[in-house]
C-alpha cells in the first residue's frame, strides 16, 4: 500500500490545524505552524494534490435541525466471495441514510451507521434492503441514546508523529 510522500511534523501540524479549523486564514496557519505564509502555502496545495487533504466542509450540528435516530447496525453476509462484498459495498453507498460502513472481524462482517428520521424510517430502510436483495443473511440493530460526544478529528501528531 502506497501513503505518498514522506510527511514530516510541520506537514502533520498542518493536518492536525486544519481538519480542527478548516477556514483557518493561511497566515494564521502558517503562525500555528512556525513558517511564513508562502511556504505554507505551497505545503497545504503539496498536500492536498498528494491526496492527504481530501476536502473542506462544515460540521452540521443535526440536533439543531430537529429530531433524528442513530443506529449502529451489525451485517453478516449469506454469501462470502469476494464478489459478494464487492457488491454489497457498492449497493448501500447509494443509501444516504448509511453514512459510515466499516468491514470488520469477528462475529459478523459489517457495522453501518445510519442515520434515520425515527425508527419507522429505519425499518423501513432494512426492510427495503432485504426485499432488495443485498445479500444480507442477518442483522442486529443498536441504536444509540444518547452521544456524549463525537470527535470530528483524527490525533493524528499522536499517530505518525515521531
Amino acid at each position: 500500500m502506497s501513503f505518498g510522500p514522506k510527511l514530516d511534523r510541520i506537514d502533520l501540524k498542518i493536518l492536525a490545524k486544519l481538519q480542527q479549523s478548516g477556514r483557518i486564514t493561511n497566515v494564521e496557519l502558517s503562525d500555528a505552524v512556525g513558517l511564513s505564509p508562502s511556504p505554507c502555502l505551497t505545503r497545504v496545495k503539496r498536500l492536498e494534490s498528494a491526496g492527504f487533504i481530501t476536502g473542506y466542509g462544515a460540521h452540521i450540528n443535526l440536533n439543531r435541525l430537529g429530531e433524528f435516530l442513530t443506529v449502529f447496525t451489525e451485517v453478516t453476509l449469506s454469501e462470502h466471495r469476494r464478489g459478494d462484498f464487492s457488491r454489497f459495498e457498492m449497493r448501500i453507498a447509494k443509501v444516504d441514510e448509511i453514512v459510515e460502513c466499516h468491514l470488520v472481524s469477528g462475529g459478523y462482517d459489517y457495522l453501518l451507521k445510519f442515520v434515520a428520521r425515527g425508527v419507522g424510517h429505519y425499518q423501513a430502510i432494512i426492510e427495503d434492503m432485504l426485499e432488495s436483495d443485498y445479500g444480507i443473511e442477518k442483522y442486529f440493530s443498536y441504536v444509540v441514546i444518547k452521544s456524549p460526544f463525537i470527535k470530528h478529528h483524527f490525533p493524528i501528531q499522536n499517530l505518525f508523529g515521531e
